[in-house]
């Protein structure tokens, strides 16, 4: 006991593992640990220290991703210095050059060109070693001075436009390439130049400046973007995820579209249901301006346009029967199937109502079948009559599966209607498996 008092009067420290740094408070004593106010002064002091460890941590500490990424930026940026070094040294002999052609013309100059001027071409000739280009001075003389100075302005072009590329700057070359004249770096040469470099971290994609840029120009050349180029830009912009680019040039630029661009817009939209109704509406107008009349009529009926649909389907004449049923093949809505087998402003209709139910059957469609079963129950025997009597394609056989499909599907009734109807006709006091014969063909006798 003696012993425990000693060692509460004593000041002791608390022990510890380590040195603590020196602007940090002593330890408390035995007899501020049990003193109120001490203990409250020292949880002052340590919720400083913790804001003060915070602030450090924000203002003198960064994550160990930004040196990472620092490490690849001066990758970069010693490639960038590497290539901009070759480009001074190649500046530079060029300069050599021109300094020598400059200052053997300004010597014939000053002696009053009383030297031939062949002789002077014959003395920047022997200086070929330092032109490195014996073609040089062949262009340099051209007999049209037009054509020298075009060349002069394509081949700086050019070389601005490496040059960009060279020092990183993407967004300057893809408006170089844009208003290149004669537009020579509009090309899939060019593209790929752009498409090498790949994603850049935080900046936008190059290979996407490239098209933006060329495309917002198209408008101001007499020939379109060829088709190749608008192929690639619409498949850039739609990686990207920018529809609203592409619905842009689509719109509003001066492309040349084709049956890969309009499907490859047309695949976008069933691949992303959230800009299905914007994609097919752009291949839409890509096939109607390419003349694939089928496949934009696709579009309108995926659109649910149906009727709108059918009306450009009577302005058609190389639509086959093959193209019907490929139609409600890829397309198997009810409302399309009723109005390809009703009669329309007095025309018998494009397909038969029992040939559509029977293909539908028989590619597992099974469901859209059943709809328009139920519908065509609705009506009662009359319209089952009517579809029967006029219709031109369909055999009596084909009626007779159709009315077993009936039976199978639990539609007795119209099966039996069907039944009725066919054998009522006149001509006909029974109907055989053979039979394949028009039920039209007895008005024609």
């Amino acid at each position: 006991m003696g012993n425990l008092k000693s060692w509460q009067q004593s000041p002791q420290h608390w022990c510890t593992t380590r040195e603590e740094p020196s602007n940090l408070k002593p330890r408390m004593t035995l007899q501020d640990s049990v003193n109120l106010d001490a203990l409250n002064k020292y949880k002052q002091h340590l919720e400083d220290r913790y804001i003060k460890c915070k602030q450090d941590m924000s203002t003198e500490y960064v994550p160990a991703q930004k040196k990472a990424d620092l490490d690849e930026e001066m990758i970069v940026l010693l490639k960038r210095r590497d290539l901009a070094e070759s480009l001074n040294k190649d500046l530079k002999f060029r300069h050599q050059r021109l300094q020598v052609i400059s200052h053997t013309l300004t010597s014939w100059l000053k002696h009053n060109m009383r030297i031939p001027f062949e002789d002077v071409l014959e003395k920047i000739q022997k200086t070929k070693a330092i032109f490195g280009d014996e073609n040089f001075v062949d262009e340099l003389f051209e007999d049209d001075p037009s054509k020298t100075k075009e060349a002069m302005i394509i081949l700086y072009y050019i070389e601005r436009f490496n040059e960009l590329i060279s020092l990183g700057e993407y967004e300057k070359a893809a408006c170089f390439a844009a208003n290149s004249p004669r537009r020579i770096l509009q090309n899939i040469g060019t593209m790929n130049k752009f498409k090498a470099v790949g994603k850049i971290r935080g900046k936008p994609l190059p290979l996407l400046l490239f098209f933006e840029a060329i495309f917002s120009t198209s408008q101001a050349f007499k020939r379109p973007i060829n088709a190749d180029l608008t192929v690639e830009g619409i498949k850039c912009g739609l990686s990207e995820k920018r529809l609203d680019l592409v619905t842009h040039w689509i719109t509003q630029e001066k492309l040349t579209f084709s049956e890969k661009a309009g499907d490859i817009v047309f695949a976008y939209g069933e691949q992303n249901t959230y800009h299905k109704p914007n994609c097919l509406a752009l291949a839409q107008i890509i096939y109607n301006e390419c003349g694939l009349h089928k496949k934009a009529l696709l579009c309108l009926c995926k659109q649910g346009q149906i009727h709108e649909a059918v009306e450009q389907l009577q302005q058609l004449k190389d639509f086959t029967f093959d193209d019907l049923i490929n139609l409600i093949t890829v397309c198997p809505q009810t409302e399309l199937v009723k109005c390809l087998t009703q009669e329309r402003d007095g025309k018998p209709p494009f397909l038969s109502f029992a040939l559509a139910v029977l293909h539908l059957f028989s590619v597992d469609m099974k469901k859209v079948g059943i709809k328009l079963l139920q519908e065509i129950s609705k009506g009662g025997k009359d319209e089952i009559e009517h579809l029967v009597m006029d219709d031109p394609f369909c055999s009596l056989e084909k009626w007779q599966d159709m009315a077993n499909i009936c039976l199978q599907n639990g539609f007795e009734n119209l099966s039996s209607d069907i039944m009725s109807i066919l054998r009522s006709q006149a001509g006909v006091s029974e109907i055989s498996e053979d039979d394949s014969i028009n039920l039209m063909e007895h008005v024609f006798w």
